[in-house]
């Protein structure tokens, strides 16, 4: 299995992609975030993403280690506070507490799913021919793949903000992963930006504010971390 994967790469990181686009807006149409059914399914595909990288032998080649000299990356300090953005303007809970559990555990796995498949798979792929294309061609797949919530039923401004800054996050998680060999601290952030979201407070006056938090100190910290930790 290992042979075959190794000698059709891309073509199974583009399958891999289609795959859990499908899914996941199969799950978001038919069953919403906060159902049991998309935690299930979910869930599952991350189990299966864990099954594959022990049988390819690469669990530690896609990030699941930990990570090199810490201390060089300010302690993740900016890490701790991307997440804090959906609770700026307070703290909704209009949901039952099933249904909030189903929502955190979905968006774990989201999260967990987009690192291994993003930053895991494909750059892996990338990084072989050359690691400056690799990096720019990560960060904006990862933001243009946000598209897909266009037809799921999001609004077009909100959908292309969330693809501008989600340029400038990928670009940050790829530069950790790039740096530490370890996708741990992108996962936890990962998921907890999605989880945290169900508690989010929809408010005009940062409607742009948030956006642009979300661009200028991810690009910053990965210009920090890229000229500061050498590998």
């Amino acid at each position: 299995m290992k042979k075959t994967f190794e000698k059709n790469e891309p073509l199974f990181c583009i399958l891999l992609i289609l795959f859990y686009i499908i899914i996941n807006s199969y799950c978001i149409q038919n069953f919403g975030l906060i159902d049991y059914r998309s935690a299930i399914i979910n869930t599952g595909f991350s189990l299966f993403l864990i099954v594959l990288m022990n049988l390819l032998g690469r669990t530690r080649y896609y990030g699941i280690t930990k990570i090199k000299n810490p201390t060089k990356y300010l302690f993740f300090i900016p890490l701790i506070f991307i997440p804090t953005v959906n609770l700026w303007n307070g703290i909704n809970i209009n949901n039952s507490t099933s249904e909030i559990v189903f929502y955190i555990l979905t968006m774990i796995n989201i999260g967990f799913i987009e690192e291994i498949i993003f930053r895991g798979f494909l750059f892996k792929m990338m990084e072989k021919d050359n690691i400056t294309i690799a990096i720019i061609v990560n960060a904006i797949t990862f933001g243009i793949g946000h598209i897909v919530n266009l037809l799921n039923g999001a609004e077009l401004i909100p959908t292309l903000m969330q693809m501008c800054y989600a340029v400038a996050i990928g670009y940050l998680f790829v530069i950790i992963f790039y740096k530490s060999k370890s996708l741990v601290p992108c996962i936890i952030t990962h998921s907890l930006i999605n989880s945290l979201s169900i508690f989010n407070v929809e408010n005009s006056k940062s409607l742009y504010i948030v956006p642009a938090f979300l661009i200028v100190v991810p690009l910053v910290y990965a210009i920090y971390i890229n000229k500061a930790v050498k590998e």
